[in-house]
């Protein structure tokens, strides 16, 4: 007699593809996703929830069509930025009679505009890759990694809590960016986050066949960080002699910055502060450092009396790099402020200034001004739009290596230093002059100063960050923070200037050009294999 035995229930995992939940199930997880990967951002650094966002991201696009693919990727974007960018709404409550009606609404456009890049790139992936499978892997670090080119320079750009920054939850970690940029660092942060997904939609394998991209996701991010501590162990360069810099973080609230009645009391602060005498056997300070627009009026509106306090504390030889308003002639000859640093010399009068290029929308100056109803206008002060300066520049100051200020927003902006204007020297460090009192103390500020501490990371340039409110710090050339002020402290930070890296890094030479390799490796690989695993016949 012939038995038919029913066949075995197989104990290996069933595989997500064969799990498929509803399309609103899947579009309702998706926005959760998104909000778990912005927690692995400053200033939380929770890189188990990248792993848990970028995988569960993988497996809803691993068996969508290219269209679901584009409405998951914008409903996995909305989270996100929701999520990490929902500090903006502090900046609305500083006039709260006036603006703060708008905080909830600006968030959620600004979340839902943003996440058309993150649509783009999930649509683009399941083009690369429309079997799904492995090839789907190269293919979404590929199109996030664009995406996120794309979203630092459509319209003005705001390159934001890119994926990279996740790995500022140490500093051997962040040492990726001297050589991919913070962009090439986002490729290889979605490849190896979405990895541990590709074992649960791997249904055919078994065993170790199937489960080693969980040791092989480990490995890339062990390998990442023993890279780094390796570049961490190098000598190092020191620092510049003869220069001893004092950071003045005054800690004025926003909402009084710009009070008129406010304006003696706000400098007294900044000239008690900088008048201080050093710690006992310290040496004195060779240049003051003011954050961004400390001065309580525009620089031609100075009074006099202010004009000569200030030559009083400028220490001699030295100079005073503070941030000011300033007036300049546009293009059509009638004067606008500009948004600058600005060197005062030994009688309080200017000897070297740069002007910020890249204005903030809303906050500086409203774009399309002509086209939007009256009643829209700027979060700051005043009715009349800021002024652009020309671009990216070198500031001279005596007894001083060659500067690349950086004011406030233009810190998240990456730049090799190529960029620079060959008709002037290449900087030795960076000035970032800012204001995060907006921002009170979500984070926001915190966000900030790790975007600036990668452009000293990139550049192999050390970085002096001196902030309103804070968060004030001195960095060395691989972005290792060396002092510092606390968020919403008044106070001064003494410090030496430390040395640049001797040659500079491979990102500072050659800028972007290892993302554009990664991006075209990646897209090549997932199309070749995706066209590949098109000729195979079915199982």
């Amino acid at each position: 007699m012939h038995v038919v035995q029913a066949p075995r229930a197989s104990s290996a995992a069933v595989p997500v593809d064969r799990l498929v939940l509803p399309l609103a199930a899947q579009a309702a997880l998706a926005p959760i996703l998104g909000s778990a990967g912005a927690l692995a951002l400053a200033p939380l650094h929770l890189l188990p929830f990248l792993v848990v966002a970028f995988s569960g991201l993988f497996c809803l696009l691993h068996t969508s069509s290219w269209r679901r693919a584009l409405l998951f990727g914008w409903l996995f974007g909305a989270g996100h930025f929701a999520v990490g960018l929902a500090w903006i709404g502090e900046a609305f409550q500083v006039d709260a009679a006036r603006f703060g009606v708008f905080a909830l609404p600006a968030v959620a456009l600004l979340a839902l505009g943003l996440a058309v890049f993150s649509a783009l790139a999930c649509a683009s992936a399941r083009l690369l890759a429309p079997r799904g499978g492995w090839p789907l892997l190269p293919a979404l670090a590929a199109g996030w990694g664009a995406s996120e080119w794309l979203r630092g320079h459509v319209l003005t750009g705001f390159p934001w809590n890119l994926v990279g920054y996740a790995w500022g939850v140490s500093d051997a970690t962040l040492q990726g960016a001297a050589v991919l940029g913070i962009y090439g660092l986002g490729v290889i942060t979605v490849l190896l986050a979405a990895l541990p997904g590709l074992a649960l939609v791997n249904g055919t394998r078994r065993g170790i066949r199937r489960w080693w991209p969980l040791p092989a996701a480990a490995l890339g991010m062990v390998s990442l960080w023993a890279w780094g501590a390796v570049q961490l162990a190098a000598a190092d360069p020191g620092v510049v002699p003869g220069v001893r810099l004092r950071l003045v973080q005054a800690g004025v609230p926003q909402r009084l910055k710009w009070d008129p009645t406010e304006r003696e009391r706000i400098f007294a602060l900044y000239r008690s502060l900088s008048s201080a005498p050093p710690a006992s056997g310290a040496p004195a300070p060779t240049h003051l450092i003011w954050p961004e627009t400390a001065l309580p009026w525009a620089l031609e509106e100075m009074p006099p009396e202010t004009r000569a306090s200030i030559a009083h504390l400028v220490p001699p030889g030295g100079a005073l790099l503070v941030g000011a308003v300033r007036w300049a002639p546009g293009p059509d000859g009638r004067l606008a402020p500009r948004n600058s640093v600005v060197a005062l010399g030994q009688d309080g009068t200017p000897i070297a200034a740069y002007d910020k290029a890249r204005l903030v929308p809303f906050g500086e100056y409203v774009p399309g001004r002509e086209l939007l109803p009256a009643w829209v206008r700027k979060l700051t002060p005043g009715d009349i739009d800021f002024m652009p300066g020309p671009g990216r520049a070198t500031l001279a100051v005596p007894g001083l290596p060659p500067t690349a200020p950086l004011i406030c927003y233009e810190a998240i902006f990456p730049a090799p230093v190529s960029d620079w204007p060959a008709n002037q020297p290449r900087p030795a460090w960076l000035l970032s002059a800012t204001n995060d009192g907006w921002f009170g103390r979500s984070w926001g500020p915190y966000q900030h100063l790790l975007a600036a501490r990668v452009r000293a990371v990139e550049l192999g340039l050390p970085l002096v960050r001196a902030a309103s409110t804070g968060i004030s710090i001195v960095t060395d050339a691989r972005g290792r923070v060396l002092a510092s002020l606390p968020l919403g402290a008044s106070g001064t930070l003494d410090t030496a200037l430390p040395a640049a890296l001797p040659g500079g890094t491979a990102y500072a030479r050659w800028g972007d050009s290892s993302f554009e390799l990664l991006l075209a490796l990646s897209a090549t690989t997932s199309l070749v294999a995706s066209r590949h695993r098109s000729r195979r016949p079915p199982r």
